[in-house]
C-alpha cells in the first residue's frame, strides 16, 4: 500500500512539472521584403528580393503577391525559388504604384507566413503620346501630327510644323510622370527653339541649327499638363522638327 501511494505521488509531481504539447509555442517563420526596385524601366521589370528566416527548404516555391483595387484582393503575379534564406523574384508590370507582399507555404514544424506589405511607386518609360493629346496651338497654320497607332505602336513619334515665323505646341497629361526624354531632328532650313513647359511656363529648351538632330530632356516632377512647342527663330519656310518622345511614369 505505501509503494502504490508512492508511485502515485510521483506520477502526480511529474504531471506538475512537464508542460503538455499544447503549451509548447510553436516555432515561427518570419518573412520580410528586403527589397523592391525597377531594374528596367524600358521593359518594366520589377526586382524583388526576400529574406525567409529560418531557411525553408531550397527550392521552395515563393509567391509574390500584388494587391489589386479593382478586384479588392491579392493576386500572384510572378515567382521565385528559395536559396538558402533568400528568394529573387522578378516580374514586367506597366508603370503603377501598387501594394506588394511574398508568401511561403506550411513546412512542418513552421506554418505558412507572409510579408508585411510595402508599397511601391514602378516608373516605366512609355511615348509620350499614349494617352493622347489634350490640346494643340500655335500661329501661322500649326500642325502637330501624332503619328498613327499602325504606323507608330509606341505612341512616341511626331511631327511639329509651322509657316515661316510661327510657332507650334502639344500638350499632354503627364499625371504620374517624372521625367521626359525627346529625340529631335530638325528638318527645316534654318534655327529653331524646341521647349518644354508646364503650360505657358519653360522647363527647359535647345537652339537647333539646319538639319541637325539633338536631345531635349528634363525632370518634369509636379507637372501635370506638360508643353512640347517649336518656335521659329529664322528660316525660309518655317519651323518643321520631328520627334521621337518618351515619359518616365507610373501610369
Amino acid at each position: 500500500m505505501r509503494r502504490l501511494l508512492t508511485g502515485l505521488l510521483v506520477v502526480l509531481f511529474l504531471g506538475c512539472v512537464v508542460p503538455s504539447a499544447s503549451a509548447v509555442p510553436s516555432p515561427v517563420r518570419t518573412v520580410q521584403i528586403s527589397s523592391i526596385r525597377t531594374t528596367d524601366a524600358t521593359k518594366g521589370v520589377i526586382t524583388v528580393v526576400g529574406t525567409l528566416t529560418p531557411a525553408p527548404a531550397n527550392g521552395t516555391r515563393i509567391p509574390l503577391h500584388q494587391w489589386i483595387p479593382s478586384l479588392k484582393r491579392w493576386q500572384e503575379i510572378a515567382h521565385g525559388y528559395s536559396k538558402g534564406t533568400s528568394v529573387t523574384i522578378t516580374t514586367v508590370q506597366p508603370g503603377s504604384i501598387r501594394t506588394y507582399r511574398i508568401a511561403v507555404g506550411a513546412q512542418a514544424p513552421y506554418a505558412a507566413a507572409l510579408s508585411p506589405t510595402i508599397s511601391f511607386k514602378h516608373y516605366v518609360w512609355r511615348g509620350m503620346f499614349k494617352k493622347g493629346v489634350l490640346s494643340v496651338g500655335g500661329a501661322g497654320q500649326p500642325q502637330f501630327n501624332v503619328v498613327p497607332p499602325n504606323e507608330g505602336p509606341r505612341r512616341a513619334e511626331a511631327d511639329l510644323l509651322a509657316n515661316q515665323g510661327g510657332y507650334v505646341w502639344g500638350e499632354v497629361d503627364s499625371t504620374g510622370c517624372r521625367y521626359s526624354r525627346n529625340w529631335l531632328g530638325n528638318l527645316t532650313d534654318g534655327l529653331v527653339r524646341v521647349s518644354l513647359r508646364s503650360e505657358v511656363k519653360a522647363i527647359a529648351s535647345v537652339r537647333m541649327r539646319q538639319e541637325t538632330e539633338g536631345w531635349l530632356n528634363s525632370d518634369i516632377t509636379g507637372v501635370t499638363r506638360l508643353r512640347l512647342q517649336v518656335d521659329d527663330i529664322r528660316s525660309g519656310y518655317g519651323p518643321y522638327v520631328s520627334i521621337d518622345s518618351l515619359l518616365l511614369c507610373t501610369n
